[in-house]
């Protein structure tokens, strides 16, 4: 990876949620309108507590857009697939536990944290 690269990468790992870089690889990122839109990927990494289990991967599940801070008064959207695997042994396919998102949003839990401060 050239020098601009990895700089630009740093940049955008102090903009999005730290934990974002810890399972995910960013594919893209646009600007529509006045609009931010970032691409997640899952990592091809095998959830834990399988280890004793034969899985596969299965592909994605279908995108979730969760809205994050606003950068420059631009809105910040990121669009998540997450991986699923099948269990060979019994056919149940399973996914990584990922709780970033606050429960009953669609919303990082920072921003929804953020807004219940502001709006109470």
């Amino acid at each position: 990876m050239s020098s601009d690269n990895e700089q630009y990468r740093m940049l955008i790992q102090l903009l999005l949620p730290a934990e974002i870089f810890d399972y995910f690889d960013l594919i893209k990122i646009e600007v529509i309108g006045n609009e931010i839109h970032a691409y997640l990927d899952e990592e091809n990494n095998l959830p834990g507590g399988f280890e004793k289990e034969k899985l596969s991967s299965k592909g994605f599940h279908s995108t979730l857009t969760i809205q994050d801070f606003p950068i420059r008064d631009k809105p910040m959207f990121l669009h998540v697939r997450r991986r699923r695997w099948l269990i060979e042994s019994t056919g149940e396919v399973v996914s990584r536990d990922w709780d970033t998102v606050a429960k009953g949003t669609r919303l990082t839990k920072d921003f929804a944290t953020f807004l219940k401060g502001i709006l109470g």
